[in-house]
């Protein structure tokens, strides 16, 4: 099967560097290979720079900077067309505890509460955007005559609000534990087409489970609303009313786009505390009337390919890795075959805001 190369680029001093990705065997990886071929390289689509490595926690892209451009979209959702008004307004105070809170677990203390994330205000901002952007199955009414630039706006409620979470898990982790820091890369697209999933790409959930391995390359999420993970781990395994359930989604679709897992190994075998989260979310689900062995629950990621580390960067360390990628998180060019595209600009780029915003209208 044809192979996928990443070329990323220092956008200060133009130099690359690149890795490889060996895609899996199975129907799930020829099919994302043929779509991202198809759908994605030769189509040109635009990539979203502003979305694409996360929880990197040294980053020009840091949570006073995060939290400005959030502010600065909601202001333009305020002052558009929508007859819906955003109250909130966001800080790093307001979206986290300090670093003057003590660090630690807060399973051993409930007040090591420094670098956590607050999460009943970061659900807030979701359900600002789940509101306003609907599902794929049933658009809101608010965007279906508003511009482009507010459409654009409504969209970085969603991708701020979950790289703000990556970021402050990342932050906190590397002082606490560096070993368990978690980046990852999202590479997704604009306008991206869907495909439904068939039963033989479900096999995968079955397979592969919640488990994350360096370097792992996994289907990208491409649908909106919360899957019964999310609910169980960012809610405390609530009992599922229908109110609780209203949001949920299990992924019907698989596009061309993909993640890629720079953390350390995260599997059932591996790490205890993943272990038991699963064994608890089963019983959870069975007590909710859900059975985790139904594969149309969507449970767990769909791997598609592993980066070929050795080849890529001499290593399969994840923080050797991880500096040298450092100051090359920006894809220039990603290469399939015969097609390929090439990225020349960055997220900082007024350039690129107005990419966007072209591929909108």
């Amino acid at each position: 099967m044809k192979s996928v190369k990443i070329v990323l680029r220092n956008y200060k001093t133009q130099e690359t560097i690149d890795y490889n990705i060996i895609p899996c065997d199975n129907k799930m990886a020829q099919d994302w290979i043929v779509a991202l071929e198809q759908d994605v390289l030769q189509k040109s689509l635009h990539l979203e720079k502003n979305y694409c490595f996360h929880g990197f926690p040294h980053t020009q892209r840091d949570l006073e900077y995060l939290c400005k451009e959030l502010n600065r979209h909601i202001f333009t959702i305020n002052q558009g067309e929508l007859d819906y008004h955003i109250e909130e307004w966001f800080a790093p105070d307001v979206v986290r505890f300090g670093p003057e809170y003590p660090i630690g677990r807060m399973d051993d203390n409930p007040n090591f509460k420094g670098l956590i994330l607050k999460h009943d205000v970061m659900n807030i901002l979701h359900n600002h955007f789940e509101v306003l952007e609907g599902t794929v199955e049933n658009p809101s009414k608010h965007t279906e005559n508003c511009t482009a630039e507010t459409r654009y706006a409504i969209r970085q409620l969603n991708l701020l609000c979950h790289e703000i979470e990556s970021l402050c898990m990342s932050q906190r982790k590397v002082v606490q534990n560096p070993y368990w820091t978690r980046p990852s890369q999202i590479t997704q697209f604009t306008r991206t087409p869907r495909h439904l999933l068939n039963e033989e790409h479900r096999i995968g959930f079955l397979d592969n489970s919640y488990d994350r391995e360096l370097g792992g390359v996994y289907m990208h999420w491409c649908q909106i609303g919360k899957t019964l993970m999310e609910v169980y781990r960012d809610e405390h395994a609530p009992v599922l009313t229908e109110t609780v359930c209203e949001a949920i989604t299990h992924l019907q679709y698989y596009s061309g786009e993909f993640d890629v897992e720079w953390g350390n190994d995260v599997t059932f075998e591996n790490a205890p505390w993943h272990k038991d989260e699963i064994q608890g979310f089963n019983s959870w689900l069975f007590e909710n009337g859900f059975d985790p062995s139904n594969p149309q629950l969507s449970l767990g990621y769909l791997k598609l390919g592993s980066v070929d580390l050795l080849n890529s960067f001499g290593t399969k360390d994840a923080q050797d890795i991880w500096k040298q990628m450092a100051d090359y998180l920006d894809i220039y060019k990603i290469e399939c075959g015969s097609s390929s595209a090439t990225y020349d600009y960055h997220w900082s780029s007024v350039d690129h805001e107005q990419l966007q915003l072209e591929n909108l209208r």
